[in-house]
């Protein structure tokens, strides 16, 4: 019992977090843009593209994708992703849901 009353934070309850998948399929090729979400904040972590995809505009498809997410449900982002961040360094139109 003393461990628990050390330990328990009274008047909160637990962040509900969710893990998923911003995803395109072309040609039978899966490209994705893997996501956290906690209350109001994405984490942007990790775009991946097939090698035989890349250099077709899915990452930074993927990326707008997720930031007008973002947008569109009020949610701040937390770039971890150097595709994503490469990304909003040419569209500074996205700075505003940005997590500095």
């Amino acid at each position: 019992m003393f461990g628990k009353q050390l330990f328990q934070k009274h008047g909160q309850s637990p962040q509900k977090v969710v893990n998923g998948r911003f995803e395109l399929e072309r040609e039978g090729k899966t490209a994705y843009l893997e996501y956290n979400l906690a209350g109001n904040i994405l984490q942007l972590l990790h775009t991946e593209v097939p090698p035989e995809s890349r250099g077709l505009g899915l990452a930074s498809e993927l990326a707008k994708s997720a930031l007008d997410w973002a947008r569109e449900n009020n949610a701040k982002v937390d770039v971890i992703c150097t595709s994503v961040a490469a990304y909003m360094t040419r569209h500074p139109e996205y700075n505003d849901i940005l997590i500095r």
